[in-house]
């Protein structure tokens, strides 16, 4: 008669077991990412209809008004990227739950239309190819006061530390948008991906009378 092979164990190797757990965490962390990265994606979308359905006194010629500098709705202003067709509200502060829903305003940084420079961080979980972007092309930023125009002058990769790359009080008046690097990463990425912008203010031409 031929040997019986040997029966298996009724227990998981503590290879297999190992690797059975690494799939099941992996996977379990996928699905909260994913379902976070929806939620985020919903959310900043209802806080952009919200921002669109405020009146437009936001538009147009920009007037300073100190007394509107601060959130409301949850909002402090707008942000567009005509090259990338990209348009968001933007909330106040850089905390993971903020940027999970919408670009954030350092809050230590001024507002737009006052003198330094204006800091917004934009996750890149909605991979945004900000990198794309390249000298003279335009970002805008619609306040409740009137929108302000930037174009972009450099760009640079920083670690995440370096806080040089924001100087409120810069002279002039700048815009900085900061993403996470590289943009693959997600929430995994160890740098930041910088960009320069000057204010530039266009030619009003005068309306002409009938």
């Amino acid at each position: 008669m031929l040997p019986r092979p040997p029966r298996e164990s009724p227990h998981l190797h503590p290879l297999r077991l190992a690797a059975l757990l690494c799939l099941c965490v992996g996977l379990v962390l996928i699905a909260s990412f994913a379902g976070g990265m929806w939620q985020g994606m919903r959310e900043e979308q209802r806080l952009t209809q919200v921002w669109s359905g405020e009146p437009g006194h936001h538009y147009g010629v920009p007037i300073i008004d100190p007394s509107l500098q601060h959130p409301e709705n949850g909002i402090d202003f707008a942000i567009r990227v005509p090259r990338l067709g990209y348009y968001a509200a933007v909330k106040e502060g850089t905390s993971r739950s903020v940027l999970y829903a919408s670009p954030g305003h350092y809050p230590e940084t001024v507002w737009p239309g006052d003198p330094g420079t204006v800091g917004v961080a934009a996750h890149n979980v909605y991979w945004i190819n900000f990198p794309q972007l390249t000298p003279g092309d335009e970002i805008d930023l619609e306040t409740r006061y009137g929108t302000f125009k930037y174009r972009v002058t450099s760009a640079v990769i920083v670690n995440p530390d370096n806080r040089s790359v924001l100087i409120p009080d810069a002279p002039g008046y700048h815009l900085t948008l900061t993403t996470c690097w590289p943009l693959w990463a997600g929430a995994f990425a160890t740098q930041r991906y910088v960009i320069f912008t000057d204010q530039y203010f266009p030619r009003m031409e005068p309306r002409g009378y009938t």
